[in-house]
């Protein structure tokens, strides 16, 4: 089988490379240029797409025996995630651009264009599984990423390949030392990659401007601060809110609500972070086909956490209801809402996901 190999220049994807070689398939690697103006270096563990993550991957093909090439993406990454992200924040929503990048990038211009050039398979180095078609967590659960690859629908999930899922991380790098990978002890990347500085305020608000309003207290009404913009807070935060005072019960406030229209952070106590019902758009169902009805299921909001059990419904619309069985807290428009299916043997398998327009307790 032709395969194109997706190498970022970090040790996973290289691991990856190099399984895909091992089993026999026609590989070539590719490293996809998506900033328009890259850093030599990166700093520590933050940022990627790098000259030196480039020449990282370059060097893993070199000793794979493959043919490498980088390709420009670089714009199309700028419309599709890195302005998608500031809207959606200026529009008080907390997208993960990670779910942008594999549903608009990776799994969709760089997948069209490898079978246009008649490969049959996408290799990449992200932890999940897939088995008998079916997205599934990773085996590491510390580092799976089938919550940021449930945007993929069944025609992309079919010219997928995750080979390193089925493995820990350590094991991973155990693995590269061996096969003398230079990356093997490389530091993973953190924070949103086209972010370096890690400043994620400062960055959008070079991009959205001043846009002042107030926030307000959810249970008297006051108005208990002023902020420069709704892009500088996200549901469930509690730190700087630039509140001075402690409330009258002492206890901390959160960010309850995000009005982007009039500029208002509501903020209230913990409790008005449970959450019993979530509204979703952009609904994918993992299978191609659309369930007859109620699904029980798995919930998760967040990348990393946010579990519930739960029951999707599907709507006439297009849309999903998910109506959960425990509350959750820290569910934020904007965010996906993962479906899974618990599978003791196989691992737990993902159904479907949406992207989360509303919610109530």
């Amino acid at each position: 089988m032709r395969v194109l190999a997706a190498m970022s220049g970090g040790v996973d994807s290289a691991v990856a490379a190099a399984r895909a070689v091992e089993a026999g398939h026609d590989v070539v690697g590719v490293h996809l240029a998506l900033s328009t103006a890259p850093g030599a270096l990166r700093t520590g563990s933050r940022g990627c797409c790098s000259r030196e993550d480039a020449g990282d991957a370059r060097r893993a093909a070199d000793l794979l025996g493959i043919p490498f090439y980088v390709w420009d993406f670089a714009d199309r990454f700028k419309e599709d995630v890195i302005d998608e992200f500031v809207a959606a924040y200026a529009a008080g929503e907390t997208p993960n651009p990670c779910l942008s990048c594999n549903e608009k990038i990776k799994f969709s211009a760089l997948a069209e264009r490898a079978v246009a050039l008649g490969f049959d398979a996408l290799a990449t180095g992200h932890y999940a599984r897939l088995k008998d078609g079916e997205l599934r967590r990773a085996v590491d659960d510390d580092k799976d990423q089938s919550y940021v690859l449930a945007v993929l629908d069944h025609d992309q999930l079919s010219r997928a390949m995750f080979p390193i899922g089925d493995t820990p991380k350590p094991q991973i790098r155990e693995e590269a030392e061996r096969r003398g990978l230079a990356v093997a002890n490389k530091p993973d990347s953190h924070d949103i990659c086209f972010i370096p500085s890690g400043d994620t305020r400062a960055f959008l608000g070079a991009r959205i401007g001043i846009r002042p309003g107030a926030v307000v207290d959810s249970t008297t009404g006051d108005t208990l601060a002023e902020h420069d913009g709704v892009h500088g807070f996200t549901i469930g935060q509690r730190k700087g809110l630039g509140i001075e005072a402690p409330a009258a019960d002492g206890h901390p406030r959160y960010v309850t609500g995000i009005d982007a229209e009039t500029g208002t952070v509501t903020v209230g106590p913990a409790t008005d972070l449970d959450i019993r019902s979530i509204a979703a758009n952009r609904v994918v169902w993992t299978s191609g086909e659309t369930p007859d009805g109620p699904v029980e299921c798995i919930v998760q909001v967040r990348a990393h956490g946010g579990l519930a059990q739960a029951v999707a419904t599907p709507l006439d619309d297009g849309t999903m209801r998910i109506d959960l069985r425990e509350p959750l807290r820290g569910v934020a428009r904007g965010q996906a809402a993962v479906l899974y299916v618990p599978d003791a043997v196989k691992g737990d398998r993902v159904i479907g996901c949406g992207r989360i327009t509303g919610s109530h307790a």
